[in-house]
C-alpha cells in the first residue's frame, strides 16, 4: 500500500467529524466532489469502505473509525514535526530532553510518573521535569508550573454523569479503570478510597489516560482523569466530565531541575518560558 496522504487524511477526519462531505467541504473550503474524489481514492486504496453515505450525511464504517484514530494521532504528529521545524528556520536551536507526567505533555516528550521524573532528573538521565509537587523533590531546585484539576469521566449513560459535582466518597460504588500504580493520580485515589475504609472496584488496567477514556467511552466503567487532559476526547466521544470536589482533586506542578548553572543556554530559555507561561496559562482559565 502507498504511503497515506496526510491532506487527505484530514479531509476524512473533517467529514467524519461533520458526518456530512458539504460541511466539511466549508470547513475545508474545498468544493464536495473534490472531496468526494480524495475520499474514494483512499478507499480503493486501503482496499475496505471507510464511509457508509445516508441520505442525510454520512458516517465511518467500523475501518473508518479505526482509521478515525490512526488519522487523528498522524495529524497530531504532523503538526508537531511542523512545529519542531519552524523553530530551526527562525532560529530558535539547542536541544533540550523533558521527563514529564502525562497532566503536563503539550509536546512531544518523554512521558514517566512523578516519581520517576524526579528519580530521572536527580540522576541526570534528562535537564528537566515537570511533575506534581507532591512528589520527593529533594535535592531539586524547582520553579511553579501549572495545575490540573480532577474530575471522573463517565458515559453519558452512566449515574455519575448527571452530577455537577461530585465527591469521590459518593462515587466509590462504581467500577474504575486502573492505571499504573506508580502514577500519581492512581497512589491519590488509592489513599483517598482507604480514609473511607474503601477499597477502589477495578474493571480492568490501561497504561494511559486515552486507552482509559475508550474504556469510558464503551460504558464499562468511569475513571478519574484530569479535566485539562480529557477534555478535547470527552468532546470527541460524547463523554460527561463531572469534577470531584475533594481538595485534593486541585493539584500544582513543579519544574525541577538539578542547577540553574547546569542547564545549557536553551534549557534555560525554557525553564523561563514554562515558569512565565504557568501562571499566565491559569489566570486565563480561571477568567469567565
Amino acid at each position: 500500500m502507498r504511503d497515506l496522504d496526510l491532506t487527505t487524511l484530514r479531509l476524512f477526519v473533517a467529514v467524519c467529524e461533520q458526518r456530512s462531505i458539504a460541511a466539511a467541504g466549508l470547513q475545508q473550503a474545498m468544493v464536495g466532489s473534490a472531496i468526494s474524489k480524495r475520499l474514494a481514492q483512499l478507499e480503493h486504496q486501503i482496499g475496505t469502505q471507510l464511509l457508509v453515505r445516508k441520505r442525510r450525511g454520512v458516517q465511518p464504517t467500523p475501518a473508518g473509525e479505526t482509521l478515525l484514530e490512526h488519522a487523528r494521532a498522524l495529524l497530531a504528529r504532523s503538526e508537531l514535526v511542523a512545529r519542531d521545524m519552524a523553530g530551526y528556520a527562525h532560529g530558535t536551536r539547542g536541544h533540550v530532553r523533558l521527563l514529564v507526567t502525562a497532566s503536563v505533555i503539550q509536546v512531544s516528550l518523554e512521558e514517566r510518573v512523578s516519581p520517576e521524573v524526579a528519580r530521572g532528573v536527580r540522576e541526570g538521565s534528562a535537564s528537566v521535569g515537570i511533575c506534581w509537587d507532591a512528589a520527593d523533590l529533594e535535592g531539586l531546585q524547582t520553579e511553579s508550573y501549572r495545575g490540573d484539576h480532577l474530575a471522573i469521566c463517565a458515559h453519558a449513560s452512566h449515574p455519575i454523569a448527571q452530577r455537577e459535582r461530585v465527591h469521590f466518597a459518593d462515587a466509590l460504588e462504581h467500577e474504575y479503570v486502573n492505571m499504573p500504580a506508580l502514577s500519581a493520580v492512581q497512589q491519590m485515589l488509592t489513599r483517598a478510597a482507604a480514609v473511607h475504609g474503601k477499597v477502589l472496584q477495578y474493571r480492568m488496567q490501561v497504561s494511559h489516560f486515552e486507552a482509559a477514556l475508550r474504556v469510558v467511552r464503551a460504558n464499562l466503567a468511569i475513571s478519574v482523569v484530569p479535566v485539562e487532559i480529557a477534555q478535547p476526547f470527552a468532546r470527541a466521544y460524547g463523554l460527561r466530565l463531572v469534577p470531584l470536589a475533594d481538595d485534593w482533586a486541585r493539584r500544582r506542578f513543579a519544574i525541577c531541575y538539578r542547577s540553574r548553572d547546569q542547564l545549557s543556554p536553551a534549557a534555560r530559555l525554557l525553564v523561563a518560558h514554562l515558569h512565565a507561561c504557568g501562571p499566565a496559562h491559569e489566570r486565563a482559565a480561571a477568567a469567565p
